[in-house]
C-alpha cells in the first residue's frame, strides 16, 4: 500500500495533517476493529480537508487493492452495492488514505443485515441545549433499561451530542423489533420530560430541547463508530465513556470533559482499555415497549 500527500492539512485550525490521522487509525486499530468486523461501512471522505468537498460513499471504491473484503447487500432503491469491510489494521490504513475521516458501520453484521446486535440512540442537543442537557436524557436512558434488567454503555459522539447503546447480540432480533422500541422509548421520555425531549426530527420543535433519535435503528442507516474522527475544526472523535465520567460532568456543568480529541483518546485507551467491550458480546433480551405514562 502506498501512502501519499501525507503533509497535507485536513484539519486547517489545528494543523494536523493526513499523516496524523493514519496514524491515530494505526494506533487504535486494536480496539477499533472489533466493532467494525463484519459489518457493511459506509465512509465519509473529505479528499481536501474538513472544510473542502466531503461525501458519503456506500459502494466500496473500485479501485481498492484485491485484498481488502467486501460484502454484497441489497441496498434500498438502488439494489446491490459491495460495502466495505474493515477486518484488519492494513485496511483502517487505507480507509484514512482515502481520507474518509469518518467511519459509519450498520448496526448489524453482513452475515445477517436484518438482525441487528445493537439498539441505538443518538442524543442530539438543540442550541442552546448543550451535551450536559444530553447527559440528563442519558441517566434518564439508563434508568430506564436498568429497570428492564439491562445495561447500556455511553459514548459522546464527538460532535454535539451523545450516544447511548444496548447491546443485544441476540439471535433472533430484527429492525422492526428494535425501531419500534427505540420509538417508545423516545416518546416516553418526551411526554415524561416535555420540556427537555423532542422525538421527532423537525427543527422547529427541537430548540432548547434534546432530540432523542431513535430512527438510526433501521437496516437502511448507520452511526458513527465508536473511535471514529469526525470532521470537525479539531480532530475529536467518538469516544467510549464511563457512567462515572458523565455524571460527573453533569454534575460539574462542565461539558469540556466530555470533548476528548485523537491524542486524548489514545492515553484513554492506555489508562482505560475499551471500554466499549461489554457492547461486542454482552447478550441481553429485550422486553416489550413501554407505553406512554
Amino acid at each position: 500500500m502506498r501512502l501519499t500527500n501525507l503533509d497535507k492539512v485536513l484539519y486547517p485550525e489545528a494543523g494536523f495533517t493526513k499523516a496524523e490521522v493514519i496514524d491515530y487509525y494505526a494506533r487504535v486499530a486494536d480496539v477499533m476493529l472489533p466493532h467494525l468486523k463484519g459489518r457493511p461501512l459506509t465512509l465519509k471522505r473529505y479528499p481536501d480537508g474538513v472544510e473542502g468537498f466531503n461525501f458519503y460513499e456506500k459502494r466500496c471504491p473500485e479501485h481498492r487493492p484485491d485484498w481488502i473484503k467486501t460484502a454484497t447487500v441489497l441496498a434500498d432503491r438502488v439494489g446491490e452495492i459491495d460495502f466495505c469491510l474493515c477486518e484488519d489494521k492494513a485496511t483502517l490504513v487505507w480507509l484514512a488514505q482515502l481520507a474518509a475521516i469518518e467511519l459509519h458501520p450498520s448496526l448489524a453484521k453482513a452475515s445477517n443485515v436484518d438482525r441487528p446486535t445493537i439498539l441505538a440512540f443518538d442524543l442530539d442537543p438543540g442550541p442552546p441545549a448543550d451535551i450536559i442537557d444530553c447527559c440528563r436524557i442519558a441517566v434518564r436512558l439508563r434508568k430506564l433499561f436498568e429497570d428492564f434488567g439491562m445495561q447500556s454503555f455511553p459514548k459522546t459522539s464527538g460532535s454535539k451530542g451523545l450516544q447511548v447503546y444496548v447491546p443485544l447480540n441476540a439471535p433472533k432480533m430484527g429492525y422492526e423489533r428494535t425501531g419500534t422500541f427505540a420509538h417508545a422509548i423516545a416518546l416516553l421520555l418526551e411526554k415524561q420530560y416535555p420540556d427537555e425531549v423532542v422525538s421527532k426530527m423537525t427543527k422547529k420543535l427541537r430548540k432548547g430541547k434534546v432530540l432523542v433519535d431513535w430512527s438510526q435503528n433501521n437496516r437502511h442507516k448507520t452511526t458513527v463508530a465508536v473511535y471514529s474522527l469526525r470532521a470537525k475544526q479539531h480532530p475529536t472523535a467518538s469516544t467510549p465513556i464511563g457512567w462515572d465520567e458523565l455524571e460527573s460532568a453533569l454534575r460539574a456543568k462542565k461539558p469540556d470533559r466530555l470533548r476528548f480529541e485523537a491524542g486524548q483518546v489514545l492515553k484513554r485507551i492506555e489508562k482505560h482499555g475499551d471500554l466499549f467491550t461489554p457492547v461486542l458480546k454482552l447478550r441481553q433480551r429485550l422486553p416489550e415497549p413501554p407505553a406512554p405514562a
